[in-house]
């Protein structure tokens, strides 16, 4: 599979959609990138199940660029809660690693597809209705923190998301201000993403059938071209976070995720 110059356009027009979502909404993009990655892999010839297994990783290691130039433009605006990254962080390392190095390297690629699905369409109504939580609510304790770290962590690396979809609901839900959970999920993708990348990498050594340029279920090609579009775009999203109608503007992506949630599932179920 060469890099061709509609290769390199395509990759490059995904990475800079989804580094400026990453900035804007507090989402590593692996919601945009999982289905397209997909698409441009299996009409280059790629299966179905390699083909989705391959893409959410990739997704995942861009989230390692991406995040870590979205967090830079939110902690100049003070907008990082870094006691809730240092509480989250330990779980998140845990329950990355049990997804990474274990669930994910066991399921078929046509299962974790309709995961995704379904993980996107529930996401997806959340972000579209929009619901607050109750004013006393609060964040729990050590405990209760390292619990919702290895789920934010574990459901991401099935995935091959950054983790906002579920970081960012779960800070609001204790009544974090939005744009402190946007900022502070931001900065949760990183340790996410170095996490499950490191069992990405190991669990697909050594797999049959893997395109040229892979590093285990990663896509070197891909991972390159997106993450220096994203990396110029995520500090713009940022930006534009504090400047535009996010809420509007949520609901628009969330009818956009229904879209993409119906092609994974079609591609689970149909592969």
């Amino acid at each position: 599979m060469t890099l061709e110059p509609l290769l390199i356009i395509e990759l490059a027009l995904l990475g800079v959609g989804t580094g400026f979502l990453a900035g804007l909404l507090g989402i590593g993009g692996g919601m945009m990138m999982v289905p397209f990655i997909t698409i441009i892999m299996s009409a280059r010839g790629v299966g179905p199940n390699l083909a989705v297994k391959m893409a959410i990783a990739t997704s995942m290691a861009t989230i390692m660029f991406t995040s870590l130039s979205s967090v830079r433009a939110h902690h100049k605006r003070g907008a990082v809660r870094w006691d809730i990254v240092r509480n989250l962080s330990p779980g998140i390392v845990i329950g990355s690693l049990v997804s990474s190095l274990g669930v994910f390297a066991l399921l078929k690629g046509n299962y974790l597809a309709i995961v995704f699905g379904l993980f996107v369409g529930f996401s997806a109504t959340q972000m579209f209705l929009n619901k607050k939580p109750a004013p006393t609510r609060q964040l729990p304790g050590t405990a209760g923190q390292l619990g919702a770290g290895g789920a934010i962590g574990f459901l991401s690396g099935l995935v091959g998301a950054g983790g906002g979809f579920i970081s960012v609901p779960f800070m609001s839900w204790c009544n974090v201000a939005m744009h402190n959970a946007v900022a502070t999920s931001a900065a949760l993708g990183f340790p996410i993403a170095v996490t499950n990348v490191l069992g990405y990498v190991i669990s697909g050594h050594g797999v049959p059938d893997l395109p040229p340029n892979s590093f285990g279920y990663i896509w070197l090609p891909a991972l390159a071209v997106i993450a220096v579009a994203s990396f110029l775009t995520a500090p713009l999203g940022a930006r534009a976070a504090h400047a535009l109608p996010v809420s509007k503007l949520k609901r628009i992506f969330a009818s956009i995720l229904y879209l993409l949630a119906a092609y994974m599932l079609w591609k689970g179920l149909h592969s």
